[in-house]
């Protein structure tokens, strides 16, 4: 059985890895359909070996349509996501627009995928792609000691925030070696040879939004009893989120403990050796499905506690491939049917 699929916001950096995700994983599609604003009619995009002129999200018509892979902001979606799924197709959203709706499953397949035989609105939310690669390493050790708390600082790179970001890193480290001026656009301030602790907009709790996602998101898709706290950071690396995570346990859990279980969890990649080198980093993680554990530790500081590094592509599982994941999942559990 072959699926129509819609993707939309397909000329941005996580809408082309979508489509390159879908033609990878030869997800079965009867046809597939490249949507932007009008601005970008007539554009092309990559889909596998060929290429997709892009439609007018504005005036195209969804009847007939199985699948939409939405990545074009949360204002875009709150205004289409209920008028796509009213046409029949589920929506996999990967802003934040519905992210903590009740009615909305918050999904990551490897963590939470029973979630999906409870779609009402006919969306499923993609978490934020920091929490993404958090709840996929957490997940198995959580199902073996139930962590209490998760302390997190993220290094995330400039895709995160999109094409212009990345066009600002590259333009301002040219800047900075031909003695140029630095000009400064997207980032609050100079991203290149910095790093900017600050994502999102603050709140009144002195949290940043980003760093809220990552507190809220976890609980409804891991445990609504574990305490977190984050801080996220910009680093002037192009693609792939690094984080370095500190967990409390309620059971005694040991560093090799953890590894062996790791070893065996699904999504889950461990690079953990105690030498020079012996770790992942973004520069090789990026392009790559899985996510990345290294330096696996005791925390002295507490009775129960470990530290560890995870590293993971937020354009792919962060993003893309988390989405079309959640669509396998949808048809592998027959709670989707080709129009």
């Amino acid at each position: 059985m072959a699926y129509k699929v819609a993707v939309v916001g397909a000329t941005g950096n996580v809408g082309r890895e979508m489509l390159a995700v879908l033609a990878e994983r030869e997800f079965p599609i009867s046809e597939v359909v490249a949507l932007a604003s009008t601005r970008s009619i007539g554009t092309e995009v990559s889909f596998g070996d060929h290429t997709l002129k892009i439609k007018a999200l504005d005036y195209f018509d969804f009847k007939g349509t199985d699948i939409c892979l939405m990545s074009a902001g949360g204002a875009t979606s709150k205004e289409w996501s209920p008028k796509i799924a009213a046409q029949g197709a589920i929506v996999i959203d990967n802003s934040s627009a519905w992210r903590m709706d009740r009615q909305v499953p918050l999904v990551v397949p490897e963590v939470n995928a029973d979630a999906l035989h409870n779609i009402k609105k006919g969306i499923v939310a993609n978490p934020n792609c920091s929490t993404i690669q958090l709840v996929v390493a957490l997940k198995p050790l959580h199902d073996y000691a139930t962590i209490k708390r998760v302390v997190v600082s993220t290094y995330q790179s400039v895709s995160g925030a999109g094409k212009d970001a990345m066009d600002e890193l590259f333009r301002q480290t040219r800047a900075v070696f031909v003695a140029d001026a630095v000009e400064i656009e997207k980032f609050p301030k100079q991203i290149a040879f910095n790093v900017i602790p600050q994502i999102d907009v603050f709140l009144d709790s002195g949290y940043t939004k980003e760093e809220w996602k990552m507190m809220v998101e976890t609980q409804k898709i891991l445990d609504p009893n574990i305490q977190v706290t984050a801080t996220c950071v910009r680093v002037p690396v192009f693609v792939s989120h690094s984080e370095s995570v500190t967990l409390e346990f309620e059971k005694p859990i040991t560093a090799e403990r953890a590894r062996a279980i790791l070893r065996e969890a699904p999504g889950v990649l461990v690079v953990d050796k105690r030498e020079d080198g012996g770790y992942a980093t973004p520069l090789e993680c990026a392009g790559e499905d899985a996510t990345y554990v290294s330096r696996i530790r005791k925390d002295p500081t507490v009775e129960n506690g470990l530290s560890l590094w995870i590293v993971s592509d937020n354009l792919r599982k962060g993003a893309a491939l988390n989405a079309v994941q959640i669509a396998e999942c949808l048809i592998n559990r027959k709670l989707i049917k080709a129009a």
